[in-house]
């Protein structure tokens, strides 16, 4: 356990962060079954729909610094070809 006054502060601070990160991750991953079900389901004008509200949210995944950036412009890239792809 931490005995300094900073530490204490700094495990404060960390568990609250990583409240919020895990919030964040959670509403992209949300989107992105959102996504995923419109694809499995055949509806290309829903995942597309789908795909352009999960967009931003990623992105700021990624500008807060909870996703790499690759990771989220890799995945963005996999869902739209997927939904292009679709006949």
């Amino acid at each position: 356990m931490a005995n300094h006054k900073s530490a204490k502060k700094r495990i404060r601070h960390t568990a609250a962060v990583t409240t919020v990160n895990n919030d964040r991750r959670s509403r992209a991953r949300t989107f992105v079954k959102k996504i995923e079900i419109a694809i499995a389901g055949g509806d290309k004008a829903g995942a597309a729909a789908a795909l352009q509200e999960a967009q931003p949210e990623m992105m700021r995944g990624v500008s807060k610094g909870v996703f790499h950036k690759n990771t989220i412009a890799r995945k963005i890239s996999r869902l739209s070809a997927s939904i292009k792809a679709m006949a």
